[in-house]
């Protein structure tokens, strides 16, 4: 089943092609901090792929800053 309940743009998929849009929610921002900083040494302990799985140059990211919170 598809969730719909984000509006999220198909980014100008052709026919065949599959949108993925994906997201994660951290504790804070120290805690975004330690993240970051696992992931960039486990990235660059690994050789970077031969060939990437998708068209990067369609690649798109942000942050984000909370202005309501629950």
């Amino acid at each position: 089943m598809i969730d719909t309940r984000f509006d999220v743009p198909d980014g100008g998929a052709k026919a065949g092609e599959t949108v993925v849009f994906s997201f994660i929610v951290l504790k804070s921002k120290a805690h975004r901090d330690a993240v970051n900083k696992k992931v960039i040494k486990e990235m660059s302990a690994q050789a970077p792929p031969s060939t990437m799985p998708f068209d990067m140059k369609r690649m798109a990211y942000g942050g984000f800053k909370t202005i309501v919170q629950g």
